[in-house]
Order: C-alpha cells, then sequence, then structure tokens
C-alpha cells in the first residue's frame, strides 16, 4: 500500500458513501435480487445457472458472451457442486478472509465466466459467503487506487486484503461494526462522478 489519506478522513468518507448506497428500508429495491439469491445459497449451500443469470442481471453485465453460452451447457449439479466448494472454503472461518477468498476463486475457476478477472466470481462469492465476501468490480478497484491501495490486478485476495483493512479502519475510527460487504457498497458510491474523491483527487 502506498501512502494513503487520513484514517480518520477515510472511515467518515467510506461511512457517508454507505449511506447512500441504494437500501431496501429506504424504498429502493436494488438489493432483492442478490438477496433472494444469498438466502438460496445459504439454505442450498450452493447456487445454479438460474441463480448465476440472476445475480449478473443484479450486476449488469452483458449475458450475450461466450461464457454466458457455455454455462447454458453444462448440467446444473455440476455448476452446484463447484460453488457449493467454492462457498465452503468461502465460509471457512479457520482462514483468514483474504485466504479464505482466494481459495474460494480457485475453487471456481473451472466454471465458465470464472476464469480470468474477479468480478463474476466475487459476486458468486458475496451471494455464497455475504458476512466475509465483497463484490470486485471496476469502481470499487479504482477508488482503492485513490485511496492509495495497489492495484490488485484481478486477484481476489489481495482485492479482499484491502478491504479488510478498511473494515478494520472504519471499524476502529467510529465503532461500527462493518463487513466486507459494507465497505464495496462505500467504494462503488465513492468512486461515482460527484464522490468526495472526485474532489480532492
Amino acid at each position: 500500500m502506498t501512502a494513503s489519506p487520513n484514517p480518520r478522513e477515510v472511515a467518515a468518507a467510506l461511512v457517508d458513501a454507505h449511506a447512500q448506497y441504494p437500501r431496501l428500508e429506504h424504498g429502493s429495491f436494488y438489493d432483492e435480487v442478490l438477496l433472494e439469491v444469498q438466502g438460496r445459497a445459504e439454505r442450498d449451500g450452493s447456487i445454479g445457472k438460474a441463480d448465476i443469470g440472476a445475480l449478473m442481471l443484479w450486476k449488469r453485465l452483458n449475458l450475450s458472451t461466450t461464457w454466458t453460452r457455455e454455462l447454458n451447457e453444462w448440467p446444473d449439479r455440476t455448476v452446484r457442486a463447484i460453488t457449493a466448494e467454492a462457498f465452503e472454503l468461502a465460509r471457512d472461518t479457520d482462514r483468514s478472509i483474504p485466504e479464505a477468498a482466494g481459495a474460494a476463486r480457485s475453487a471456481l475457476l473451472e466454471l465458465p465466466g470464472c476464469q480470468r478477472g474477479a468480478a463474476v466470481a466475487s459476486t458468486l462469492l458475496t451471494a455464497g459467503a455475504p458476512d466475509r465476501m465483497a463484490v470486485y468490480d471496476r469502481r470499487t478497484v479504482a477508488t482503492l487506487q485513490v485511496l492509495g491501495y495497489l492495484d490488485p490486478d484481478g486477484y481476489y485476495s489481495r482485492f479482499m486484503s484491502a478491504v479488510c483493512d478498511l473494515v478494520e479502519k472504519v471499524n476502529i475510527t467510529t465503532g461500527a461494526r462493518w463487513r466486507p460487504r459494507d465497505v464495496d457498497k462505500a467504494l462503488f458510491v465513492l468512486g461515482g462522478p460527484n464522490s468526495w474523491l472526485r474532489t480532492e483527487a
């Protein structure tokens, strides 16, 4: 990590940004799909193709790609076996969150859509282990870089190390009880066009 802004200033900006994230209790239904899939993942221990399709709708990804056609050709039981293993690793509290994230990400490498980068894989893992994982995308990574963190370059465990560092900063500074998903929501909002970071940069 390179030099970063004052930890209190960062924590305050994250808390403010997190409050701006669309929430169900404020009348937004944006995360409704994610929460529904998380419930099924908790109940079943895995997710299948229909759940992955729902998550890609939530993530607003283009589904007319080679990997989505390939995934549709896979038996759902195979998809569920792979996601079940990945979720078990992501939920493993004997490992640190970054270690669990790296192991779980590796378990998804066989699955179409998860061979390159961490965007799709992180979305699946956040559905399967919402208390421990966070969503990786270009906007959150760009925000991390502005805050002084090195580009994780597609490595989910590196991304999660930075996210966990910010969880600790917020919790120590504010007395909150944030989890990684709280940080990724705040990073996403902070990376927006009207954010505090844009005016400070």
